[in-house]
């Protein structure tokens, strides 16, 4: 008797070989966590100079905000210190470094837990500059590594 019931692995549709199924989510993952990556390494290198927060204490157009920028002071003065840009931009440089060594290895089918993190990792929110645009990749790349062809493919 003839199985109707399912198609199998590597047929020839779209989608069906797995490494052709995690190969696209896996690139656009790698792409948008290093974009983001980068731009955090950039972020947390660039120092802000004393020069910098006095234009910005004596600046004429926020006048009317001076009394709120006194009394934050320490705050500002600490979020523009390496300790403070550290605290910032220091978990998004982990996250986008995760989700890209996961999405390297989803794409060689290798460490199907790493591959899984990493696009976990993709999904958490305000996590860069490609956070908007990681969130629907990183449910395609959970969907892809969810198919069973793609689960039996993994070394």
């Amino acid at each position: 008797m003839e199985n109707t019931y399912g198609v199998p692995a590597g047929d020839g549709f779209p989608g069906t070989n797995p490494k052709e199924a995690v190969s696209l989510p896996a690139i656009l993952l790698m792409v948008t966590s290093a974009v983001t990556f980068l731009w955090a390494l950039t972020n947390l290198a660039t120092p802000v100079g004393p020069e910098q927060l006095e234009q910005l204490y004596n600046d004429p157009n926020l006048a009317q905000y001076r009394d709120v920028l006194e009394q934050n002071k320490g705050t500002i003065d600490w979020f523009v210190s390496m300790g403070g840009r550290l605290a910032m931009f220091g978990p998004v440089i982990l996250l986008n470094a995760l989700t890209f060594f996961g999405a390297f290895k989803m794409r060689q089918l290798q460490s199907r837990g790493l591959a899984m993190a990493g696009a976990i990792a993709s999904l958490v929110p305000c996590c860069g500059t490609c956070g908007c645009l990681a969130l629907p990749i990183g449910i395609w790349a959970l969907v892809v590594l969810a198919k069973p062809e793609v689960k039996a493919a993994f070394r």
